[in-house]
């Protein structure tokens, strides 16, 4: 499961807004472009969530979660190509772990490969 996903962290990411607002005054115009703002950002962080959600397979999105761990900005570059991909219409069916793969082959950088030898 995604981390933007989760409604609980919602929950608390909209009352912590709530109490930032009663303490600054609701009528603050910064607070409410703020609040604005946030919420614009987590209907697509929603979007994109429930997008990638029906393109990957639960294998491809396990992994996919795995690499955000690891490399946030590698797991990015992947989901916007899936994106792109999803949008142009080019994906004939949902990316399985194999394609994923794949596509992580192509973005991500080439290994340098290191050899001791030993004398």
């Amino acid at each position: 499961m995604a981390y933007d996903s989760d409604p609980e962290l919602a929950e608390l990411r909209k009352r912590r807004l709530r109490e930032i607002a009663s303490m600054q005054g609701a009528g603050s115009p910064n607070v409410q472009a703020y609040a604005a703002q946030q919420a614009e950002m987590d209907r697509r962080e929603a979007e994109r969530a429930e997008l990638l959600r029906r393109i990957l397979t639960p294998e491809a999105r396990e992994r996919l979660g795995r690499i955000r761990l690891a490399k946030p900005d590698v797991a990015s570059a992947v989901e916007q190509q899936i994106i792109g991909l999803a949008s142009s219409g080019r994906l004939p069916r949902a990316i399985d772990d194999a394609m994923l793969r794949a596509i992580l082959e192509r973005i991500m950088p080439e290994r340098r490969e290191i050899k001791i030898t030993r004398r």
